[in-house]
């Protein structure tokens, strides 16, 4: 049995290749996501260790903002002679650090990059960690001078002697290059400038008094957790003390949300892979079972148990997934090569020659590719088991042409039902995260009662969808339509392929759709500036800009946002961490609010905030209950709840508990917080068009700004969710390449299996050109069959996340119809191109050979 399955496989493997192409993709994104993942986790891995001091001593860390705004928070320079004379200190030095910081070159642009990553403006002090080395010019000496990074330097086109122009929180100054300093670590991407000491803190902190950290050097035969315990003794709390491997740790856990993100979208595209594949696979395997059935019996004619024969077809699929999941494993070794120079582009350097392939690469590649295989092939596994010795006397099929569908109708209602009582539960839910929870149920049982119950609506959708063929195309037309009726189960396992891409890109284009919608109602209806002044990557910016607006002609009101991490203990006993926003005077009349309780007076005004009255309410809270507030750098006030408003806005756009407070009340608790916002009105009697040209004159000075109009912040909020949208449709492309495979296979093994019927045909006078196109349209209908399905199922789902989303403030429902249309469409090209070769092949059998054909 062994000698014949081995036989089998090598007989049938052009017949498997198409299978196993879809393990390969598969398997390439699970290994190629984790050896890149675990690639650059131990290259910051040691760059981190490399370069953190001993022990670090820094502010104090109570909140962390979601949003950038909140100041840079120090601690006292003169901290560092303090801890150099505790016992174990080596050296002890002030370091300046932010990232609060635009850079802007003599041609007025931009010397940050462009990829997301920060521009970092440092004190330079160079020692045995430092993740640079100074190769050309010499160190600052004095205010004016800097060094800048050779890669930035290069890409930038900066060369020493260049000026550039700092803006930075407390003001804008002036430097000279000096210098260029090369990374001899990796790059994480930043652009580095670096001034002497003094000048670091007094222009960029406002102070020279002033530091962001203290870096610790042990000296010999200390520990650092030891170092640790002794420089916490001597200057007491209020400070953030991490050894060299917490500091490491810790920001290496801030890169992790990052390397998730990439890690995640590969292997939902793995996951993606898998599912469609499972489809393909089982269908290969039932196909391939239902052409063998006279050698399947021939073998239990001359002995062979069930078992032996379902172990035969079994270890054939073990074989597939072996071979897929090798060839998988270097094609996702080639993908990570291909990412990790990607990375090079946008600035991070890593080194391809220090790829880490980890035992559990090549551990989760052969399980995700045998284990796919064994799944998909153990239902055909058991039905060849089926198979009686006398249907080596027949030509019998066991594909089940015949078979009722009883069984698939009973699993199918049940599973539907199910689903739909889950979804109907999600509607019907008032809070956001039960709904979510029953509509990520009901998408899944609803899909799991589709792919069973899809044989059941072949024939009368098909008929329906088939209708006009013969009518159009006469007895080709009408043998297209009834070769895609002949086997529903076939026809059905190749259709849910393509199904499940499409019901994924059907249900996310209603909820982007909708989305849109949303955020386009809500800024219509709360947004009265005539213009928004906002950094392209919405880091906050010095208040030279504001004073730089007041100035411009035609300007009539401008209200500054600053946004800050704060958290407030409500009166049921909750900590809510949260960002706030502050404004300045002039609020009404830029953005148009509704309130429960009070007004924009009472809500801004000193030691006053207002929250959204539906958070306020789930909370205990009222108009006059008193709050404790945490801000940023440890500083704590009581602040009273001066009005309830009526956001209803999605949360996204604004923040949780919709919380605002007066700039005045900011400023005592979060002093050296920027605007991240300016809206601004015209004067009365300003055109505006002319006003706009005006800003944008104006703000030369400040290439990372934007003068936004409401359309253009539409546009904004539109590009940030198609970015959502053209993930999934990349998702539908794998897809669908993968579906692709699957109708070429079942139509290549389609036409094996009909080579008699196909001679016969030809014998009777069908032409080579009628053949071909009878297997397109047979392509075209089964395609069009799964379109259907899947976009049907895709709008329940998107219309149930819909209600989901409601729940958050999301309240406008839109559906695409244009995206459902050109599905449609493109669902047909899909199966005219994978019919080509099929047909091909078809179209040039030999009429007699095809006769003779067993």
């Amino acid at each position: 049995m062994l000698k014949a399955t081995l036989r089998s496989f090598l007989a049938h493997k052009g017949r498997l290749a198409l299978s196993a192409l879809a393990v390969v993709l598969s398997v390439a994104f699970v290994s190629g996501s984790l050896i890149f993942s675990d690639t650059v986790t131990r290259t910051f891995d040691r760059l981190f260790a490399s370069t953190a001091a001993d022990v670090t001593v820094g502010p104090k860390q109570d909140l962390r903002s979601p949003v950038p705004g909140g100041g840079v928070q120090t601690v006292p320079a003169d901290l560092a002679g303090r801890v150099a004379k505790v016992p174990g200190v080596a050296s002890a030095h002030a370091d300046v650090s932010v990232q609060n910081i635009t850079v802007i070159d003599s041609r007025n642009r931009s010397v940050g990059p462009t990829t997301g990553a920060p521009t970092i403006a440092t004190s330079w002090y160079l020692t045995d960690r430092s993740p640079v080395e100074l190769t050309s010019g010499h160190a600052p000496r004095g205010a004016g001078e800097a060094l800048l990074d050779a890669d930035t330097a290069d890409k930038k086109h900066v060369r020493i002697g260049d000026t550039l122009t700092v803006q930075a929180q407390p003001g804008t100054f002036r430097v000279r290059v000096v210098g260029i300093a090369t990374f001899r670590t990796t790059n994480p991407g930043a652009a580095l400038v670096f001034l002497d000491q003094a000048t670091a803190g007094k222009q960029l902190l406002g102070s020279a008094d002033k530091a962001t950290a203290i870096s610790v050097e042990a000296a010999p035969g200390v520990t650092d957790p030891v170092l640790k315990g002794r420089v916490a003794a001597a200057i007491g709390g209020g400070y953030d003390l991490k050894t060299a491997a917490e500091q490491a740790k810790s920001a290496a856990a801030n890169l992790g949300g990052f390397l998730d993100v990439i890690k995640y979208v590969m292997l939902g595209f793995a996951g993606i892979a898998v599912l469609v594949g499972i489809f393909l696979i089982v269908n290969t395997f039932s196909m391939l079972i239902a052409q063998r059935t006279r050698e399947l019996g021939l073998l239990r004619a001359l002995g062979a148990d069930r078992r032996q024969v379902r172990r035969s077809v079994l270890l054939e699929a073990l074989l597939l997934g072996v071979v897929g999941s090798t060839l998988g494993l270097a094609a996702g070794i080639g993908m990570a090569y291909g990412l990790i120079r990607l990375m090079s582009l946008f600035g991070m350097n890593l080194k391809a020659t220090e790829m880490v392939i980890g035992w559990g690469t090549p551990v989760a590649a052969y399980v995700v590719g045998v284990g796919v295989t064994f799944v998909a092939a153990y239902l055909p596994a058991r039905r060849a088991a089926t198979v009686s010795p006398m249907a080596a006397l027949s030509d019998a099929e066991i594909a089940g042409i015949d078979k009722p569908l009883t069984g698939r109708a009973v699993a199918g209602a049940v599973m539907g039902v199910a689903g739909a009582a889950a979804l109907a539960g999600c509607v019907a839910a008032t809070k956001a995260a039960p709904a979510a929870a029953l509509l990520g149920l009901g998408v899944v049982l609803t899909l799991i009662a589709m792919v069973i119950a899809g044989p059941l609506l072949v024939r009368p959708v098909i008929r329906v969808l088939g209708g006009a063929f013969p009518t159009l195309f006469g007895s080709v037309g009408r043998m297209s339509q009834r070769n895609a009726l002949r086997n529903p189960r076939r026809t059905g396992a190749t259709a849910a392929a393509l199904m499940v891409g499409l019901a994924l890109v059907g249900g996310m284009s209603v909820a982007s759709a909708s989305m849109s919608a949303s955020f386009d109602r809500q800024i219509d209806r709360t947004l009265g500036a005539d213009f928004i002044v906002q950094s392209t990557n919405f880091t906050p910016f010095s208040d030279d800009v504001r004073r730089t607006v007041l100035r411009t002609e035609g300007v009539g009101l401008v209200v500054p946002q600053r946004i800050t991490p704060l958290a407030v203990r409500m009166p049921d006993g909750r900590r809510v961490q949260t960002a706030a926003s502050a404004y300045g005077p002039g609020l009404d009349d830029v953005v148009h609010l509704t309130y429960a309780r009070g007004g924009t007076g009472a809500a801004l005004a000193d030691g006053r905030l207002a929250m959204d009255a539906g958070f306020a309410k789930d909370h205990g809270a009222r108009v006059g209950t008193v709050l404790p507030v945490e801000f940023p750098g440890g500083r704590e006030a009581r602040i009273t709840v001066g009005a309830l408003t009526n956001l209803d806005s999605p949360e996204g756009f604004g923040t949780q508990g919709g919380i605002f407070l007066g700039l005045k009340t900011v400023d005592r608790y979060v002093p050296g917080a920027q605007d991240s916002v300016l809206f601004v009105n015209a004067a009365p009697g300003t055109d505006a068009a002319g006003l706009r040209s005006s800003l944008e004159s104006a703000l030369t000075p400040y290439p990372q700004l934007q003068v936004r109009d409401q359309a253009d912040y539409k546009k904004l909020v539109h590009d940030q969710i198609s970015v959502l949208l053209y993930l999934v449709y990349a998702l539908l492309g794998l897809a669908i390449a993968i579906a692709v495979l699957g109708v070429v296979n079942t139509l290549a093994l389609s036409v094996v299996e009909r080579t008699r019927e196909i001679g016969l045909l030809r014998a009777i006078g069908l032409s080579r050109r009628q053949l071909r196109r009878m297997i397109r349209l047979e392509s075209v209908v089964i395609a069009v069959f799964g379109a259907v399905l899947g976009l049907a199922l895709g709008l329940v789902w998107g219309v149930c996340g819909q209600q989901v989303l409601a729940l958050r403030g999301l309240k406008e429902l839109q559906v695409p119809w244009g995206t459902i249309v050109a599905v449609v469409i493109g669902s047909a090209v899909v199966g005219v191109v994978a019919a080509l070769l099929p047909a091909l092949r078809a179209s040039r059998m030999n009429v007699l050979a095809a006769i003779a054909h067993e």
